[in-house]
C-alpha cells in the first residue's frame, strides 16, 4: 500500500481507458448526428424521403471518411515529431 500513488491498478487503468473511448464514440456519434441532421433535415415527418435518407447515408460516410483522416494525419504527425526528437537527441 505504500507505493500505491506511483502505479496504479493495471486493470483499473485499463478500466479508465476503456470508458475513455466509449466517452469519445458517443461525442463522435453525437457530433455526427448534429451535423448530418442539420444539413439533410428539412422538415421532419413520420417518414424520411429518398433524397434525405441518401444525403444522411453521404453525410455520415463523409464524417467517418473525414475523422479517419484526420486521425491518421494526426497520428502520422506524432510519429514523424518522434522520430525527428529521436534523431535530435542522438
Amino acid at each position: 500500500m505504500e507505493n500505491q500513488g506511483a502505479t496504479a491498478d493495471p486493470q483499473l487503468q485499463q478500466f479508465i481507458e476503456v470508458e475513455s473511448q466509449k466517452q469519445r464514440f458517443q461525442q463522435l456519434v453525437h457530433q455526427m448526428t448534429e451535423v448530418c441532421w442539420e444539413k439533410c433535415m428539412d422538415k421532419p415527418g413520420p417518414k424520411l424521403d429518398s433524397r434525405t435518407e441518401v444525403c444522411f447515408v453521404n453525410c455520415v460516410e463523409r464524417f467517418i471518411d473525414t475523422s479517419q483522416f484526420i486521425l491518421n494525419r494526426l497520428e502520422q504527425t506524432q510519429r514523424t515529431r518522434g522520430t525527428f526528437s529521436e534523431s535530435m537527441s542522438e
